[in-house]
């Protein structure tokens, strides 16, 4: 399957209670990221395999990182492995473009590395 014909969505058209995995590192999470969302880092991905598919459970997972690279890589993982996977076009930038809300650890001002 090429990354062109991965099932994906624009960051508006996410629903609200999207399961959202994030595959960013963890200096990206913890400088900004979106409320509610499962921190999986791409390279921690193949050993937390059953993490996300327990959290998966027959909805569809939404996989987002910075800028959509990533995550379409792992979205590709995810369907190969029969989870229902959907990339988010454009990542976390597109996120906070759209004005989606942040939130960061440490109570810093949240951003997007």
């Amino acid at each position: 399957m090429s990354f062109a014909a991965l099932p994906s969505v624009d960051v508006t058209a996410l629903p609200a209670d999207a399961l959202l995995i994030d595959v960013r590192e963890d200096d990206e999470w913890a400088a900004g990221h979106a409320e509610g969302a499962l921190h999986v880092p791409m390279s921690d991905f193949v050993a937390r395999f059953g993490e996300v598919s327990e959290a998966a459970d027959g909805r569809t997972a939404y996989v987002v990182c910075k800028a959509g690279g990533r995550s379409a890589q792992v979205t590709q993982y995810l369907v190969q492995q029969g989870v229902d996977a959907v990339n988010v076009e454009g990542g976390m930038m597109a996120w906070d473009g759209a004005g989606r809300p942040l939130v960061s650890e440490g109570g810093s001002s949240p951003a997007v590395l």
